[in-house]
């Protein structure tokens, strides 16, 4: 019964007494017992039930933090036990976005299942971008992600730096700037930009970055990833900062350097500083720097 107060964590964290039974290795009637038990024991109602998902009250908020922390001592545990006789077992939930070009994650995919058959990975493409992710990480709702970030992680999160990606500047081959080598920031006040949506690091930097010089970028465009980005600037719609493997690899664009800033981002592996990474999760860490993809100017921090 020591592991008992861990479980309203789980649902919260799943926002379903299935998914987290699942995640668990045990039957849903179990989850759901230890609950109704738990609020007994403590006097209070920790979630509010109805037919389609399952919510935290306020004191059920209260309790997440200290729920989860033993949790995942529990789960760590597990792990060692199991780990002696069985080889890792669990579940590793992986935020990550599959279009930046610097990491294989297929093959990481396939080379963990591979060599950690008895671990459900589960892998999540963020359409919020990083700052999607790491909110995901707070939640509970993700273990691991690979998310750039425009400079330090705020601190509740602890991350190792896996790539230094900086970057130029994209435009078309008929553009005013395209026989340029390198421009001024200030020669670009009036063009229109495409990016991506806000919650993306390559956002943040070029937002952080013209903002510091007092300059407001018009946006033509808002859209989601580096290939889509290339093709707005090929058919003339406006410019991008890119880094240059978004852009080298199109005859009808341009790289052009500017003069200020190199608009360096980095991609981090980020795990939610609070949570001790299960063996499972330590293991997808440790397997994720061979699957690094070597692109042109992208650096790896020594």
């Amino acid at each position: 019964m020591g592991s008992v107060p861990a479980l309203p964590a789980c649902p919260a964290g799943e926002r379903s007494f299935t998914r987290a039974a699942q995640r668990l290795h045990v039957v849903q009637s179990a989850v759901s017992a230890a609950i109704t038990a738990l609020e007994k024991d403590l006097h209070v109602v920790l979630l509010e039930r109805n037919a389609r998902r399952v919510q935290l009250t306020e004191a059920g908020e209260a309790l997440l933090p200290e729920a989860q922390a033993v949790l995942d001592a529990a789960l760590a545990a597990r792990d060692a036990v199991e780990g002696l006789s069985r080889g890792l077992r669990g579940t590793v939930r992986v935020g990550m976005l599959a279009d930046l070009g610097v990491m294989d994650l297929p093959g990481l995919a396939r080379d963990f299942r591979n060599r950690y058959p008895g671990v459900e990975l589960q892998l999540r493409d963020a359409p919020a971008g990083a700052a999607g992710m790491l909110s995901a990480l707070s939640g509970y709702d993700l273990d691991v992600a690979f998310a750039g970030s425009s400079g330090p992680l705020p601190r509740e999160f602890s991350g190792r730096e896996l790539l230094r990606v900086p970057q130029l500047l994209a435009v078309p081959t008929g553009h005013a700037l395209a026989g340029r080598h390198a421009v001024g920031i200030r020669e670009l006040e009036h063009e229109a930009f495409i990016d991506l949506p806000p919650g993306f690091a390559m956002r943040a930097v070029a937002d952080e970055v013209f903002a510091a010089y007092g300059m407001r970028r018009a946006l033509a465009a808002e859209v989601g990833g580096i290939d889509a980005i290339a093709a707005f600037v090929r058919a003339g719609v406006g410019i991008a900062i890119l880094p240059a493997y978004g852009i080298t690899p199109h005859a009808n664009l341009r790289a052009v350097k500017v003069r200020e800033h190199d608009f360096r981002w980095s991609l981090n592996a980020v795990v939610l500083r609070r949570r001790r990474p299960t063996a499972a999760a330590a293991a997808l860490l440790q397997l994720a720097g061979a699957h690094l993809i070597e692109q042109p100017g992208v650096e790896r921090p020594s």
